[in-house]
C-alpha cells in the first residue's frame, strides 16, 4: 500500500510563497494497492486537479481506467477539485463515487453535481463523459473486492462526515478528519439552575464512550491520517465546534491507539511553511511520541506501508 498526499490544506486553498514546503491545495489522498490495476482516492479537493492531470499523463485514454473516490463528506474544500478532474471527460473511465449521505432532499449526485452547472462552470455534470457510479455510505464494514476491506466510522463535524480504514494484505490506512473531540453537551456546573444530573451524568458518558470507540477504529494503523488544523491553545480559545482537532490530542488518540504512523493533516489555511516547521520541530520527536512516528503531510509526500 502506498500513499500520496496531493492536498493536504483545510478549508481553503493557500497559494503564496509562504504555503511552498507544505502545500496550499486542499484534500486529496492516493492509496496504491500492490498488484491491482485499481486506484483509490480520498476526497477531491483542490488536490485533484494535479492528480488528474498525472494519470492522463501516464493512462492510455484508450484502456479503461476504474477509479474509486471516497468522499469524507461534501463541504466545499473536499469536492471544489472534482470539476477539474481530466478522467471525468474521458470515456474510457469508470468512476465511482463513495460518500456519505448529507442531505435528504439531494442526493450525493445533485450534492457534487451542483458544482457543474452553468451558474459556477462551462461544462455541465450531463455533459461529462466517464461512465459515473454513485455510492451512499454509512457508518459499517464493507467488502470492496480484490481483498480490500473498508470500515467507516462517523466522526464529530458539523457535517455529517466519515472515517475510512481501509485494510489490504495485513495492511492498514486509517482517516479522521474533519472531526474534533467528542465532548459533554450537557450543562455540568451544579450551580446552573439548568443542570440535570441524569443528563450531564448521560452526556459525559456519551462522550467517554464515542471516544473509545474512535480509538478502537484507529487501533494498530500503519498510517493514521488525523485532522490537525489547530493548537490546544487556539482550540480552547475559540475554535470549540468548528469540527476540528487540537494536534496535541491528535497525537495522544494515536498513541493511545498504538498506530505506526501520524500524518497531522488539514493544516489550517493561515499557518505558513516556517510555522509549521516550529509545531514540528516541537512535537514530532520520538520522546513525545512514544512508538508512534509523528509528521506533517506535505503536498508530493509519499509514504509506504
Amino acid at each position: 500500500m502506498k500513499i500520496k498526499f496531493w492536498g493536504v490544506r483545510g478549508s481553503i486553498p493557500s497559494p503564496g510563497p509562504e504555503f511552498v514546503k507544505y502545500g496550499g491545495n486542499t484534500l486529496c489522498v492516493e492509496v496504491c494497492l500492490e498488484g491491482l490495476d485499481r486506484l483509490i482516492i480520498i476526497d477531491a479537493g483542490s488536490g485533484l486537479r494535479l492528480l488528474g492531470n498525472q494519470l492522463m499523463s501516464t493512462q492510455d485514454s484508450e484502456k479503461p481506467f476504474r477509479v474509486d473516490i471516497f468522499l469524507t463528506h461534501t463541504h466545499l474544500d473536499h469536492i471544489l477539485g472534482f470539476p477539474f478532474f481530466a478522467p471525468i471527460f474521458q470515456h474510457s473511465t469508470r468512476l465511482n463515487i463513495y460518500g456519505p449521505v448529507t442531505c435528504e432532499e439531494d442526493s450525493l449526485e445533485a450534492v457534487l453535481g451542483g458544482q457543474l452547472s452553468y451558474r459556477y462552470f462551462p461544462i455541465r455534470q450531463v455533459e461529462l463523459a466517464a461512465n459515473i457510479d454513485y455510492i451512499n455510505l454509512k457508518e459499517g464494514s464493507f467488502d470492496l473486492g480484490d481483498g480490500i476491506q473498508l470500515t467507516t466510522k462517523y466522526l464529530n463535524h458539523p457535517l455529517l462526515c466519515l472515517g475510512f480504514r481501509f485494510e489490504y494484505e495485513g495492511k492498514i490506512c486509517c482517516t479522521a478528519y474533519d472531526t474534533e473531540p467528542f465532548q459533554n453537551l450537557f450543562i455540568t456546573d451544579p450551580h446552573d439552575p439548568a443542570f440535570d444530573a441524569i443528563m450531564a451524568h448521560e452526556g459525559e458518558a456519551a462522550a467517554r464512550d464515542e471516544k473509545l470507540r474512535l480509538e478502537e477504529f484507529f487501533a494498530g494503523a500503519d498510517l493514521l491520517i488525523h485532522d490537525a488544523q489547530f493548537t490546544q491553545q487556539e482550540y480552547e480559545a475559540s475554535k470549540r465546534g468548528w469540527g476540528h482537532s487540537p494536534l496535541e490530542h491528535a497525537i495522544k488518540s494515536a498513541m493511545r491507539s498504538q498506530a505506526k504512523r501520524l500524518a497531522l493533516f488539514h493544516h489550517d489555511p493561515m499557518r505558513t511553511d516556517a510555522q509549521l516547521d516550529a509545531l514540528a520541530e516541537m512535537h514530532c520527536d520520538s520522546q513525545e511520541s512514544d512508538s508512534t512516528e509523528v509528521f506533517f503531510a506535505r503536498e508530493g509526500m509519499q509514504v509506504e506501508l
